[in-house]
């Protein structure tokens, strides 16, 4: 986690020195994005094997540093539903997100990681009992914190000066003493950002 700061930090003073005007903050931005994707693996402590689209919801702001650099913090929630009967497996993660950006006519391709933290929720229910206000037998339900380190690449199309659509995919890593949680794989996020 320490190296990956002093990297950032480092990257951040290359570029603002490389910048050509003298004023390092050039704006900011924020907005919202909605994901899924595809996430698979086994839940090892119970050997559930998951597979399944998540759902979420969340958003970013950043600062603009130079020509080419933004940093910032973002958020999101999100949710797979499992064996139809209200089970789940949610995410909660949040960060630092620091990415490298280059303007292309209308376009804005870039590529980032963010590092942080979140919290992983799982519960699993057994077969729904036919009254209402039955107990559930064979429940399980975990939360635990985690290192969240999510690499990601996307694309900016500018609509207007002042608003962006935003395409963004990502592979979130959770990591809890050091290794990796499951269920992971590719989400998808598509959202609008304002600029100022």
């Amino acid at each position: 986690m320490r190296r990956m700061f002093v990297i950032a930090v480092c990257l951040l003073l290359a570029i603002s020195s490389t910048a050509q005007d003298k004023r390092l903050l050039r704006g900011f931005d924020g907005g919202m994005m909605v994901h899924s994707g595809l996430l698979r693996g086994a839940v090892k402590p119970i050997n559930y094997e998951t597979l399944g689209a998540p759902f979420g919801i969340g958003g970013v702001a950043r600062l603009h540093l130079g020509d080419h650099f933004r940093v910032g913090g973002e958020g999101y929630i999100s949710t797979l539903n499992q064996k139809g009967n209200g089970s789940y497996i949610k995410y909660g993660w949040g960060g630092m997100a620091t990415d490298i950006y280059f303007i292309s006519g209308r376009l804005m391709p870039y590529v980032g990681v963010t590092i942080g933290g979140g919290s992983a929720t799982t519960l699993l229910m057994g077969e729904t009992p036919s009254t209402a206000w039955a107990p559930i037998d064979d429940t399980i339900y975990n939360k635990e914190g985690f290192m969240a380190f999510d690499p990601y690449v996307g694309c900016d199309f500018t609509v207007s000066e002042a608003m962006h659509l935003t395409l963004k995919i990502d592979y979130l890593h959770t990591l809890i003493d050091g290794h990796q949680t499951l269920p992971v794989g590719p989400r998808v996020y598509f959202g609008f950002l304002f600029y100022h």
